[in-house]
């Protein structure tokens, strides 16, 4: 039987129909007797399938799929359990993932005394002048703000007299501000007379001393003179520590049932390491990459870069990320009207609009995705501005799909321009409940319930939204995220706007077919569809059906891509 005739007999045999009595030939892997959630219009759920290559070859009830059971095929009985489509991660930062680990993990932090209790046990084991790097914490979740304070931060002075040698950076969990003490602001050349750069700020206190906030692009004055003390390594040390990152990333994101990955900002160099990693078979997961350069930068190199479906579908290159603003929490978000509990501010535009308007230019000029970081409701708006004015440069109608990442506050009347533009909103169901708890505090209480993550109303608007975890912002645990997309119940058991939850199948396509399509990959990745890739998550409980309180508590068990099972919990 040639190649296109067996493809016809197993979708025959997926659909359950006659005209095929040739036995196919033996598959690679065979998963049985399993609920199996295909998000496939024409066979939404089936017992088994079976994989030829790294190719799904045929779906459908248990009887029908040993049929495909060879003398050489894998069988995986799945005992009931439930296999879905892959978790593609819609938006995370993924050499970020591998950097998380390998510096101070604030995450959990639930003081600033804490935050200094690891910073102090750092400085005993580091070297004079090292630098100690760290991130996770977020002032809204400490249980009392430090005195004394700016804006719920604390000054420097107690950081800085415990590591008076050692430079210190610690990033805010939303990545969008960092707290230095004194002997970084020193190398950052940071004193009472640095103005703040364009897109960020220095706090200060009343008598104009930094505080050691840094919100957005300041950030990039220590972050230099990290980077110039790094200056001297030799390359072959850069590319071991980018490779050991993105490997610890990935060991992750497999543990967690992630088959794709959409990372959100990477650079040229990191884009070599990963196409090395793909050549020597060490990458175990689907790479979808932003590039993050200027558009000086973009305008030399992207068509070179430009990738699709590199090394079996390993990784693609086709988007570009630029930011508009910053995060709600360190008050960074642009906003129309200014901040509820920091009325002097409006937050921050991080990118100039004719800096932006000339990445849109690029984008359709090589046929790239253009992806905007927009969080509050003015850099939504200014962003739809843009991407509307693009639209109007073209000739012709064109399938653009470029994307709005995060999308978490809107006015009301910019959401409909979703849908009417083709824009995607990749948002993150996590984000929601986890800030929650202070985004009224932020904006009002009146803002807040009619501007704040409004994802069912975008999707009756007829907008694609997406899902993910904007990792390690949070943690790459798309389960976490799923359950927030169901529930939006925070810690307290209260639920914030039910009437924008998900339906646990909406979520599920958030995570899957809705992220493939917004990459342009719906023809291969999303739904568990004879000819796509067999990418397969397979959970220990099933996250459709079980008590919604259950979900948090659901584990991945298996982890397949392109036939080959990548993870197997232990």
């Amino acid at each position: 039987m040639g190649s296109k005739g067996f493809w016809i007999c197993s979708l025959v045999l997926a659909l359950g129909l006659a005209g095929c009595s040739q036995e196919p030939p033996p598959a690679d892997l065979v998963l049985l007797d399993g609920k199996i959630i295909t998000l496939d219009d024409s066979l939404e759920e089936a017992q088994a399938l079976a994989v030829t290559g790294d190719r799904i070859s045929a779906v459908g009830s248990n009887d029908r799929i040993r049929r495909y059971a060879g003398e050489n095929t894998q069988v995986v009985d799945l005992q009931g359990r439930l296999a879905i489509p892959g978790f593609i991660e819609g938006h995370g930062h993924f050499l970020g993932i591998g950097a998380a680990k390998l510096n101070l993990d604030l995450m959990g932090t639930q003081s600033w005394e804490a935050i200094l209790d690891k910073v102090r046990a750092a400085v005993a084991d580091s070297q004079p002048e090292e630098w100690i790097l760290g991130r996770g914490w977020h002032q809204d979740k400490w249980t009392s703000t430090p005195q004394p304070s700016v804006d719920g931060v604390p000054l420097h002075g107690g950081l800085s007299a415990l590591s008076p040698d050692n430079p210190v950076l610690l990033t805010h969990a939303s990545g969008h501000a960092s707290f230095a003490n004194a002997k970084a602001l020193e190398l950052a050349g940071i004193n009472r007379r640095t103005s703040n750069p364009a897109g960020g700020e220095i706090v200060r206190d009343r008598r104009g001393n930094a505080t050691g906030l840094l919100r957005e692009t300041a950030q990039g004055l220590v972050r230099a003179a990290y980077g110039l003390s790094r200056s001297g390594r030799a390359p072959e040390q850069a590319e071991a520590e980018l490779r050991r990152q993105a490997e610890l990333a990935a060991e992750e994101c497999i543990s967690k049932g992630i088959t794709s990955f959409q990372d959100a900002g990477s650079s040229f160099q990191a884009v070599d390491s990963f196409k090395k990693m793909v050549d020597e078979g060490q990458l175990p997961l689907r790479l979808w990459v932003m590039l993050r350069e200027g558009n000086q930068s973009l305008a030399q190199k992207l068509p070179q870069y430009r990738l699709i479906d590199y090394g079996d579908h390993r990784l693609t290159v086709r988007a570009i990320k630029r930011s508009i603003d910053g995060a709600l929490g360190s008050h960074g978000a642009w906003l129309l009207e200014p901040y509820a509990d920091l009325p002097g501010s409006t937050g921050l535009n991080t990118t100039d609009l004719k800096e932006l308007a000339e990445t849109a230019r690029l984008a359709l000029e090589h046929d790239f995705q253009l992806c905007v970081h927009a969080i509050g409701d003015r850099g939504n708006r200014e962003t739809l501005n843009i991407f509307e004015q693009a639209l109007t440069q073209l000739s012709e109608p064109r399938d653009l799909r470029w994307r709005v990442e995060h999308a978490q506050h809107l006015h009301p009347d910019d959401v409909p321009r979703f849908s009417e533009l083709g824009v995607i909103a990749s948002m993150q169901g996590i984000h929601c409940t986890s800030d929650a708890p202070w985004v009224p505090q932020r904006l009002g209480a009146e803002r807040a319930l009619t501007e704040s993550y409004l994802w069912k109303t975008l999707m009756r608007s007829g907008a694609v939204v997406t899902n993910g975890t904007d990792a390690p912002v949070e943690d790459v645990d798309p389960i976490a995220s799923y359950y927030a997309s169901v529930s939006r119940k925070l810690k307290d058991g209260s639920v914030f706007m039910p009437e924008e939850r998900m339906t646990r199948l909406e979520a599920l396509r958030t995570y899957t077919l809705d992220n493939a399509y917004a990459a342009f990959e719906e023809q291969d990745k999303g739904s568990l569809s004879v000819g796509k890739l067999a990418d397969v998550t397979v959970l220990d409980r099933d996250i459709l059906s079980i008590a919604e309180d259950e979900i948090p508590g659901a584990r991945v068990d298996l982890t397949i891509v392109g036939g080959k099972v990548v993870y197997r919990q232990r």
